[in-house]
């Protein structure tokens, strides 16, 4: 089954889009997105807090609860976990799936513990990346700010092998670009692990979101910007494609 995730960007509480890991724009509460997406029936829901990480806070379990306890979709969360007993925390709120970025480098035992404690179905590996200098695709952190020098495709597979069920795998050069998937790289990691991909950053319409999959050999197809904003002065209308269109244009 195909998947279509809408992603929600939090920092300070209020949902953000952003622009190559940069110019974070305020587009509303999450809270209000995630009741819209319910009536629109999507098929899940990332949510990243991307200023637990950047100010180096311990994920808000009092606002995890209170968004999981309004969505009606299967719900996955990022953002400054660091230690199992926040994984149990975040997981009995309702969250489906937990999403490690940072620790998946500097913790790979979490990323075990995580998956034998509570399956590799509830385990997903974050990986931001992003051309270095020498133009070479490298997983950053930091918000995209610090080269760790790992290569993508090895690094994927490394996860894969330590548990995880499931990439995330975000563009940074991409990201609120509306400039298309980078196909290349969602293929070479997709072919090279065992397990579902998420291809995120770049999507810009529905033919984008088929080519992820079809083309790039993802799983599920996940965006940002082209589910908040609608025209070109980038007006905040949430939106979510027609299903039966989607199936469509998946190739079987």
């Amino acid at each position: 089954m195909k998947r279509v995730i809408p992603v929600l960007l939090i920092m300070d509480g209020g949902l953000v889009k952003s622009v190559r890991f940069k110019s974070h724009r305020y587009v509303g509460d999450p809270i209000n997105a995630v009741k819209i997406f319910n009536e629109k029936e999507v098929d899940e829901i990332i949510i990243l807090d991307i200023s637990a990480t950047k100010d180096n806070l311990t994920p808000n379990i009092e606002r995890i609860s209170e968004i999981a306890s309004e969505a009606f979709m299967p719900l996955s969360y990022g953002g400054g976990i660091t230690t199992i007993d926040q994984v149990k925390k975040i997981l009995y709120q309702g969250v489906e799936k937990v999403i490690f970025n940072s620790s998946a480098i500097f913790n790979e035992n979490l990323i075990s513990e995580t998956a034998n404690r509570f399956g590799s179905s509830s385990t997903v590996v974050s990986i931001d990346y992003k051309k270095n200098f020498w133009g070479k695709n490298r997983v950053y952190t930091n918000c995209g700010k610090r080269d760790t020098g790992l290569d993508v495709v090895a690094f994927a597979k490394k996860m894969s092998m330590l548990g995880a069920g499931e990439i995330f795998l975000n563009s940074i050069d991409k990201d609120g670009t509306y400039s298309g998937y980078d196909l290349p790289l969602i293929q070479k990691v997709s072919d090279a692990v065992d397990i579902p991909v998420i291809a995120c950053g770049g999507a810009a319409n529905d033919v984008d979101l088929a080519s992820a999959v079809n083309e790039g050999h993802a799983s599920a197809s996940a965006a940002g910007s082209m589910f908040v904003f609608q025209g070109v002065h980038k007006a905040v209308l949430i939106s979510y494609p027609n299903w039966d269109n989607m199936q469509k244009m998946f190739k079987k």
